[in-house]
């Protein structure tokens, strides 16, 4: 069991590494060359085109500016300076509602840490319970602190039940208080808002499958019967898997084109060259700007053939379609209905961002995804059960003495002061970190195997499993594995029947390792986020050597967004041991009250120059982090009154039993108040923000806006004007190889129907040219086309 002395030493390494990390974020930031490393927000928004520098050729990679080393210390208040208003706009309304997670915590747990040490701790210290058990139980000076210390019996119970009461009802005060402001904040960012695709989109799964109508068709019937006044156009889904796998090879061969004619234009008087064998490492050697654009021009036919492709094969469909309306209203109201009698048919949702969308999970069929969750779960199940042992190795490091008097031939290895002190003080906590350090990235593939649709709901799953794992094996597995170990001897050589009161005297006493496991994770853990060591490396390794465009450099300089994964669940821990603590062991509180200031300033920093959200939910997992935090209050109540019951207080524990029953009826009432603004558009909303658009915009052509609003985004990628020039040029070379006329489509197959008006700013092809091509080079590019797998599942919508 870690002593005071060795919590000195667990806070002494901890603290020293938070500072050297601070120390060395301080001094890299300011350096040129890590320019883009520490302020990529500001980069990717193009407010920020190359690094400050001075003093020439040096400068671009040192810092000389003295002065700039005198106050390598302002990224602090900088840091709080932007509002939360400018905040939203700077960086979404997601980041904003992940920052009030870390100033609600400050708001729980200070008046609470005042209150706990100025009068728990005095009664604890009070009590002397633990001297009459030091022959039988593992103690340490720490454990005089807690609810551990006080005698059974004892009239001093009262005031740790006053304080559960008390802490209860401010913690759902300010519960209240933060779900109304969050709610709020939600629907005045949804007003203000302008137009956007999602307003007006819906998503519609497991489209039945009607004998001689397409999807398309039967999408089309089915709304323009069911919503006849405000149905306007849909996109269909299709299976893309080939149309990727080129696009993907057609960017890396673009990138290697700009990369020679940069070189080209660097040294105009020597064309650069290349083999033509494998990897370009044998074979016959040719220009390289010439051998590139012709595997393009290449290309950009197969990519034509395969879209082509794509759009006739109607196994490439799947029963899903993007269905957009003529108003939010009709929208909100397709949206949140039910659209056919059997409830699993004609399934609408309301639609994510584009970005937000995760197209691979649009082709899994209906019926497949409640047997990938059930899978799935029992993955997970699996999992957590799989972590107890290196959770039980952890605890045997936590728990030495306990070990000791076991097996008394360890002593030799634990003679050394400091090193015993590091072993339990220190090594815990890291350890427990090491072990989890994979876990959220294997919990996100889990999630996404489930089959859910956009890239928000895959990260709330995976932090809801990894919140589950925390809670069983961290908190729940920690405290019982460690009470094992500690407590051996007692649990060997005492009666059953004093089994349960040894657990009770023994759980507060894991308060000691939940501290430096706070300081850790918490403390040198979140001052290695801002450092960001591991993306700096990756960086400049990959500007060394594989950057060879701005284009490159944009992509190895993306510094990605905040791991909702794994920070949510580990935020809910702090609060679940903060409120489960606060009355067992105060002592807790303040290394929690660091890690709230201390994280809240280092996300802020982070937020407004590094990351770059990928999608934007408006705060959709507020309500998940709501009802945790009132599963962590139940969890405490439900603990103290376990604790009571070994304490043989029978008179005081009956005041408890009411306390988790008004927690849950609080949590119902503000699920029923609040969570329908996080699952629901308020149908006055949208009528009021339709009139306001057709005030300002009565000439609003809706349907062209939203004709390609939701193409997969390699679609994206691949422009008009490249694709037409290659069909010119390609024209050209047919006619010359072959002068007779190009045959024509065969009169008896039915034309394909006309491009929408409208086009598409990045679709608006020539189909005649495009279907003489496909007739051209279908028997050229056959083989070619086989060799493409089928096992990405990449998904676009369009519909024609």
């Amino acid at each position: 069991m870690a002593t005071l002395s060795d919590i000195g030493v667990s806070a002494l390494i901890n603290i020293l590494s938070a500072v050297v990390f601070l120390l060395a974020f301080a001094l890299l930031r300011i350096q040129p060359i890590n320019d883009r490393v520490y302020f990529s927000k500001w980069y990717i928004k193009g407010e920020r085109t190359s690094p400050r520098r001075r003093f020439g050729f040096v400068g671009k990679f040192v810092n000389l500016n003295l002065w700039t080393y005198l106050t390598f210390l302002n990224w602090m208040p900088q840091a709080l300076m932007m509002s939360e208003e400018k905040l939203i706009g700077h960086a979404g309304f997601d980041s904003v509602v992940f920052l009030r997670i870390y100033t609600l915590g400050l708001k729980i747990f200070v008046p609470m840490t005042i209150l706990a040490i100025l009068i728990l701790v005095p009664v604890n210290i009070s009590g002397d319970t633990l001297s009459f058990l030091r022959k039988e139980l593992v103690t340490s000076n720490i454990d005089k602190l807690s609810i551990s210390n006080v005698q059974p019996k004892s009239i001093k119970f009262f005031f740790h039940i006053s304080m559960e009461y008390l802490f209860t009802f401010w913690t759902c005060f300010l519960l209240y208080l933060e779900y109304d402001k969050v709610a709020s904040m939600r629907l005045e960012f949804l007003a203000s808002q302008g137009r956007r695709a999602e307003q007006f989109t819906v998503l519609v799964c497991n489209v039945p499958q009607v004998s001689g109508r397409s999807v398309s068709d039967s999408v089309d019937y089915y709304f323009k019967k069911n919503h006849p006044s405000t149905y306007l156009c849909h996109q269909i889904v299709y299976n893309a898997n080939r149309f990727a796998r080129l696009l993907r090879r057609r960017n890396r061969i673009q990138n290697w084109l700009d990369y020679n004619q940069l070189r080209f234009e660097r040294h105009p008087n020597k064309r650069p060259t290349r083999k033509k064998g494998f990897l370009g490492l044998c074979g016959e050697r040719v220009d390289s700007i010439d051998f590139y654009k012709k595997e393009l021009a290449e290309l950009d036919v197969r990519l034509t053939m395969e879209r082509q492709r794509i759009l006739k094969d109607k196994k490439s469909i799947v029963p899903v379609a993007f269905v957009s309306f003529d108003s939010r209203w009709g929208a909100a109201v397709c949206a949140q209905t039910q659209q056919s009698k059997n409830p699993l048919l004609w399934l609408t949702s309301w639609a994510p961002e584009p970005r937000d969308v995760y197209w691979q999970n649009l082709a899994i069929p209906f019926v497949s995804l409640t047997i990938r969750k059930l899978v799935i779960g029992s993955l997970v199940f699996a999992l957590i059960f799989f972590y107890m042992i290196p959770i039980a190795f952890v605890q045997s490091l936590a728990n030495l003495d306990g070990l000791e008097k076991v097996a008394p031939f360890l002593r030799r290895v634990m003679e050394l002061k400091f090193i015993k002190s590091f072993l339990q003080g220190f090594l815990p906590g890291l350890a427990l970190k090491i072990f989890l350090y994979y876990l959220p990235g294997i919990l996100v593939i889990m999630s996404k195997i489930e089959g859910y649709v956009s890239l928000s709901s895959i990260e709330q799953k995976a932090a809801s499993k990894y919140y589950y794992f925390m809670l069983v094996n961290v908190f729940l597995g920690s405290i019982v594995a460690g009470t094992a170990f500690q407590q051996l001897h007692a649990f060997l050589h005492q009666s059953p029947s004093q089994i349960p009161r040894t657990i009770g005297v023994s759980i507060p006493m894991k308060a000691t390792f939940f501290i430096t496991y706070i300081m850790v994770d918490g403390w040198a853990g979140i001052a290695s986020e801002i450092l960001r060591l591991k993306h700096l490396v990756i960086y400049q390794l990959k500007n060394i050597f594989l950057v060879k465009t701005e284009r490159d450099r944009e992509i190895a300089m993306y510094p990605g967004s905040v791991d909702f994964p794994e920070t949510l669940p580990s935020l809910q821990l702090y609060f679940l041991l903060g409120l489960v603590y606060a009355v067992v062991t105060p002592i807790l509180l303040p290394f929690i009250l660091v890690f709230f200031a201390f994280a809240y300033l280092v996300y802020r920093h982070q937020i407004i120059n590094v990351y770059d959200q990928r999608y934007e939910s408006a705060g959709a997992f507020w309500p998940h982090v709501h009802g945790r935090i009132i599963l962590s209050l139940v969890i405490s109540q439900l603990l103290l009154m376990g604790l009571l019951s070994t304490k043989e207080a029978a008179k005081s524990t009956p005041l408890l039993i009411i306390l988790p029953v008004i927690t849950w009826a609080f949590h119902k009432y503000c699920k029923s108040r609040f969570e329908p603004a996080f699952s629901r558009y308020p149908l006055e909303e949208a009528m009021d923000k339709d009139a306001q658009d057709r005030t300002a915009d009565p000439n609003l052509d809706l349907k062209a806006y939203l004709s390609d609003a939701y193409l997969h985004p390699v679609f994206h990628s691949f422009k008009e004007v490249e694709l037409e020039e290659v069909i010119r040029v390609d024209a050209v070379r047919v006619d010359k190889h072959q002068p007779q006329t190009m045959p024509s489509p065969n009169p008896m197959e039915s034309s394909p129907p006309p491009p929408p008006p409208p086009p598409p700013p990045y679709f608006s092809y020539s189909h005649d040219d495009i279907q003489s091509y496909h007739n051209y080079y279908q028997q050229q590019y056959v083989e070619t086309q086989d060799i493409e797998s089928s096992h990405d599942n990449y998904n676009y919508g369009y519909d024609f």
